[in-house]
Formats: C-alpha cells, structure tokens, sequence
C-alpha cells in the first residue's frame, strides 16, 4: 500500500514541476513579446524619420541637379 500512495504524491510533484516551468515559460515569453511590441514602436518611428530623411535627399539632389545644370548651360553659352 505504500508504493500506491508514493504514486499519486510523485504524479503531483511531477505535474507541479511542468506547471512551474509552464508558468516560468509563459512569464518568458510575455516579457519577449513587451519587447517586441517596443522595438516594433520605435522601428515605426526610425521608419517616419528615414522617410523624412530620403525626402531630404531627394530635395537635395533635385536643386544640386538645377544649379549645375544652370551653370552648364551659362558654360556653354560663353
């Protein structure tokens, strides 16, 4: 009878080691996605800045193109 009721209180540890590695899994994996969920944030926000940036550029290189396009043409005139 002993070995009966060893049994059933080494099912109980057993299930009580997988609840509590479960539970240290799901605390993992919450703290993953909060991570996630913030790098998400700030890609969205560095994405809006190079969007900005590329405009910038493309700003830039539309007046260098005038301007030396502009003295070409005096260039070519003289």
């Amino acid at each position: 009878m002993n070995r009966q009721s060893a049994a059933p209180s080494s099912g109980s540890a057993a299930k009580s080691r997988q609840l509590a590695q479960l539970h240290s899994q799901l605390a993992q994996l919450s703290a993953n996605l909060s991570d996630t969920e913030n790098l998400l944030r700030m890609t969205s926000v560095q994405a809006e800045a190079m969007r900005g940036l590329g405009s910038w550029h493309g700003g830039l290189f539309m007046a260098a193109s005038k301007v030396l396009g502009e003295e070409s043409v005096r260039e070519a005139g003289r």
